[in-house]
């Protein structure tokens, strides 16, 4: 019974892991269609920074005196920071390969793009080598998992060595 859940917890990690490299592609996908929105409206905010012969911090810093204005320099703010967060993951994502991103999962950490992808997200067989070392991977971290938890529920009923070294 208990190999038989063993087994199970593999299988379902297996297939949970396995389609890591095909979610981190579709991330990837997303994620250069966010850095390319978030470059359009910074490329806007800079023109008109020029036309007021402004830096992009002399502008940020004339933003004030009103709601309003401190509100949107800090809207920009946070979309310059975004932007350069997110840049810095689809490089090291477009220059990983789908075996390396295993070892990313930090670079999915944008909470409103995984969960988009998320949402669209299709399971797929796993009939690639990544898929198939991330089934692995998977099969064995669950089967691991679910006999360490075993392992630890039964450990109070286990019965002891006799005196003579027998085990019951």
């Amino acid at each position: 019974m208990l190999r038989a859940l063993a087994l199970s917890g593999g299988l379902l990690g297996a297939a949970i892991v396995s389609q890591f490299p095909e979610f981190t592609q579709q991330y990837t996908q997303r994620l250069g269609g966010q850095v390319e929105a978030l470059q359009t409206v910074i490329a806007d905010f800079d023109a008109s920074a020029t036309r007021a012969e402004m830096t992009r911090e002399e502008a940020l810093a004339s933003m004030g005196g009103s709601v309003f204005l401190e509100n949107r320099r800090r809207d920009m703010r946070n979309t310059i920071d975004r932007h350069a967060r997110l840049s810095e993951d689809l490089s090291v994502l477009k220059e990983a390969t789908p075996l390396e991103r295993l070892t990313m999962p930090q670079r999915v950490a944008d909470t409103v793009l995984a969960r988009a992808t998320y949402d669209d997200f299709r399971p797929a067989l796993p009939l690639t080598l990544e898929g198939g070392i991330s089934a692995l991977v998977g099969y064995l971290g669950g089967w691991l998992a679910v006999s360490g938890v075993l392992a630890l529920l039964a450990w109070p009923f286990r019965r002891r060595k006799s005196q003579a070294g027998l085990t019951f």
